[in-house]
């Protein structure tokens, strides 16, 4: 599915995501992550082989969800909720984690604050479907 450029453009906004991954008793696992986009698909980053990392190599469903910092012609709080298909890949993770940095914390940070990070991990996120309130979703709410 091709992102809406509104989608696209709450993503670069700099707005937190939560990321919810299945765990193997399939109750969900909930983290907060920075995005990006590379593609047209999602990208995160994680320096360890952590929970959520594990989760998607065994079960590759999330769902995703961004507040935006605008309100619908109703007044409700936007926000939006992309159900998709995520992949690891090895590598690249402070590469990918400087960059965001810049959205998320500013210019001239050094993220993640150390020499030699490992390589870790990204995610990467093919949307399938998109909900909530918002212009991404074709309603009017």
């Amino acid at each position: 599915m091709k992102m809406p450029a509104e989608l696209r453009a709450l993503i670069e906004s700099g707005a937190h995501a939560h990321l919810v991954t299945l765990n193997p008793d399939g109750s969900p696992q909930v983290t907060v992550v920075w995005v990006g986009i590379e593609d047209d698909e999602i990208v995160a980053a994680h320096l360890p082989r952590n929970k959520k990392v594990r989760n998607i190599q065994r079960d590759s469903r999330v769902a995703l969800s961004l507040e935006a910092a605008t309100k619908s012609n109703f007044g409700l709080t936007e926000y939006a909720v992309i159900y998709g298909t995520a992949r690891i890949t090895e590598g690249g993770a402070a590469e990918l984690l400087q960059k965001l940095a810049y959205v998320y914390m500013g210019p001239g940070v050094k993220f993640p604050p150390m020499d030699n990070p490992p390589p870790g991990y990204i995610t990467r996120i093919r949307v399938d479907r998109i909900e909530g309130v918002g212009p991404w979703t074709g309603r009017n709410v």
